[in-house]
């Protein structure tokens, strides 16, 4: 009975640090918070490197970066919207905890419907990468998948320069890029339809979601729906916003990890003021 004890310990033993020994599988995807302007018909970046950065147990060791991606991908932000996401790299990795991505952008544009593009300078992005943290800490386990989001706010990432109520007044774009990394094992998701008193559906409404600041943003499409992914969980407000209609704010919505929670919106009309 010792020696089959012995060996039962021993051959316990063994299949535990084969599973320490496995690698683990990170995902990386992006998205978009797109750009409020229904002139615009393309915000295109070239990402040509991605790194990620472990945490080290030691300090003596530093951090160092690990490259899972090394390959030239072109995206059409704009297509990116309302929980539509793109894979941008896919690996095995060692377990850990990762803090950091870095992204290489090597080109940006912008177009405008029926008139120009703009080829745009990426302020050291090409050489140096983009710094994104990732809040909460990465921590990826072998022989599991964890997936992280990376979400492109085009609105805040190509500054407009000039009036943006006609192409004629657009000077041009500066791209300062503004990307925030999700954790999707500790965030959640939300969606909803927007309708008018009427209960008709409502397009290019502005929804966003904040706690003391904004979190991400988006715009109804043509059936009034919205999606907004990779929010961490927690409780929110959010709102509802177009012109010529009151602004509808619901506080204290809850954010389950792993949950997708459903948040509709009624906009009524607003109120013409007095010589209206």
């Amino acid at each position: 009975m010792g020696a089959i004890l012995g060996l039962f310990i021993l051959f316990s033993t063994g299949c535990q640090d084969v599973k320490n020994d496995q690698f683990g599988t990170l995902v990386l995807k992006l998205t978009d918070a797109p750009f409020p302007i229904d002139t615009i018909e393309s915000a295109m970046v070239t990402i040509t490197k991605v790194e990620v950065r472990k945490k080290s147990e030691g300090e003596e060791l530093g951090y160092p970066y690990i490259t899972v991606l090394e390959d030239s991908r072109e995206f059409n932000l704009l297509d990116l919207r309302n929980g539509i996401t793109a894979e941008l790299a896919e690996i095995d990795i060692e377990p850990g905890n990762y803090d950091l991505i870095r992204l290489y952008v090597d080109q940006a544009s912008i177009s405008i419907k029926q008139s120009e593009t703009y080829d745009l300078k990426v302020p050291s992005g090409s050489q140096t990468g983009i710094k994104v943290f990732i809040k909460p800490d990465l921590h990826v386990e072998g022989g599991l998948t964890s997936e992280v989001i990376l979400d492109f706010d085009v609105e805040k990432s190509f500054v407009l320069q000039g009036n943006m109520n006609s192409p004629a007044g657009i000077k041009g774009f500066h791209f300062k890029p503004v990307i925030r990394a999700v954790n999707e094992t500790t965030a959640g998701s939300v969606e909803g339809v927007v309708v008018d008193a009427d209960d008709v559906v409502m397009e290019t409404v502005s929804v966003w979601i904040e706690q003391d600041t904004v979190i991400t943003s988006t715009l109804t499409g043509a059936e009034g729906y919205y999606s907004m992914i990779g929010i961490p969980a927690g409780v929110y407000s959010m709102s509802a916003a177009m012109e010529d209609f009151d602004t509808l704010t619901v506080e204290n919505i809850e954010i389950v990890e792993g949950n997708l929670t459903v948040q509709n919106f009624k906009l009524s009309p607003a109120e013409l003021t007095g010589g209206e």
